[in-house]
């Protein structure tokens, strides 16, 4: 955590991108979120029409002369992004059909390793005016590692906890930023076209930062990535060239109030759980050598030995080796195949292994 002495934390930085990233200390971020520009101007749709302009882009930004300028710009920001990103780091990139598909192409040149592409399905989209095409009504976000042999964060179990406790899917239904949330100019109308609902990234920094680690949001834009991150307890370093957004961002985050800190810690994944081997519980004292282990449905029946493997009839082994044998499968996770009784009720035995975890008990690779 040293090197966050050398970040502009928690602050606002004007300028382009590429400029600001180069001045800051590699390996130092634990997380970025970019929204760059769509790059509509090559795709002739910056006009409804009655030619009046469309409310999604700043025009003067997204005019690119062509293909090749967009991906030189691209390549440029995603090369500091990655300078800048730790190794144990994850990148997230939205964007629309108009140029998602070039960055994952240069994600991958670069060397970042694509661990999902996840659809925003928007509950309130815009309709095409046009009604030549099918309305838009997705973006999609890349969320890449810093390469394939990167111990990246992922928060499992918080994912799953807010998902009502199933496993949380690619595909995100979420409405636009609307109402209350959406920041309006003097006039009244929008400020930016293209701000993020606070639910979306709520639900990037939730799945893949803990408290107290940094973001990086080099489109920063009216500041959505930092007004989450301050309510949960993040720091983050937002980089914006337009004044106006700067400053409307700057105003937006000091109104936030960040919730009390023992709110704050995800749910822990079960890959960053102390590793207890199955014959930790005997030597615990937990299990006794000649305990009975049954499946679910008692249809299974397995006999504990001294030495932490278990046997049935016709094979003995470990317990992941003898439940994937008498299920005729190529694996099994023992610690939810077998169960032991309880006061008449089966459990599986990783209940027992979370109480010697909780109790501070011996860990070693299973």
């Amino acid at each position: 955590m040293g090197r966050q002495l050398d970040l502009p934390l928690d602050r606002v930085q004007r300028g382009d991108c590429i400029a600001v990233m180069r001045a800051l200390p590699p390996a130092s971020v634990h997380a970025i979120f970019a929204d760059p520009p769509y790059n509509l101007q090559l795709q002739g749709e910056l006009r409804r029409p009655d030619d009046s302009l469309v409310d999604a882009v700043d025009e003067a930004w997204d005019r690119f002369p062509d293909l090749a300028a967009y991906d030189a710009f691209t390549r440029a920001w995603l090369t500091e992004a990655r300078r800048v990103l730790r190794r144990d780091g994850t990148i997230w990139v939205i964007g629309s059909y108009h140029n998602i598909f070039r960055i994952g192409a240069i994600l991958q040149d670069l060397g970042f390793w694509i661990l999902n592409d996840i659809i925003w399905r928007k509950a309130n989209p815009m309709p095409n005016f046009r009604g030549r095409r099918f309305t838009n009504a997705h973006e999609t976000l890349i969320w890449a590692a810093w390469d394939r042999e990167a111990r990246y964060r992922f928060n499992y179990e918080a994912m799953k906890a807010l998902n009502d406790d199933v496993q949380m899917r690619s595909d995100w239904t979420l409405p636009l930023c609307t109402g209350a949330e959406r920041l309006k100019g003097p006039e009244g109308r929008k400020l930016h076209p293209t701000q993020k609902p606070e639910a979306l990234l709520h639900r990037v920094i939730l799945a893949s930062t803990q408290p107290g680690e940094t973001i990086l949001d080099p489109f920063f834009g009216t500041g959505t990535t930092g007004a989450v991150a301050r309510r949960l307890n993040r720091r983050f370093i937002g980089i914006e060239r337009e004044e106006a957004y700067a400053a409307a961002a700057e105003a937006r985050i000091a109104a936030v109030e960040p919730v009390a800190d023992e709110t704050l810690t995800a749910t822990p994944s079960r890959r960053e759980a102390p590793r207890v081997p199955f014959g930790a519980l005997l030597e615990a004292g937990l299990l006794l050598p000649g305990a009975v282990l049954w499946d679910r449905h008692r249809r299974v029946r397995a006999e504990v030995a001294a030495d932490g493997t278990v046997r049935t009839r016709t094979v003995r082994g470990s317990i992941h080796r003898v439940g994937a044998a008498v299920q005729e499968a190529p694996s099994c996770n023992g610690w939810t195949f077998w169960h032991y009784e309880e006061d008449g009720v089966l459990l599986p035995i990783d209940v027992l292994r979370e109480r010697l975890r909780a109790a501070g008990g011996p860990s070693a690779p299973d």
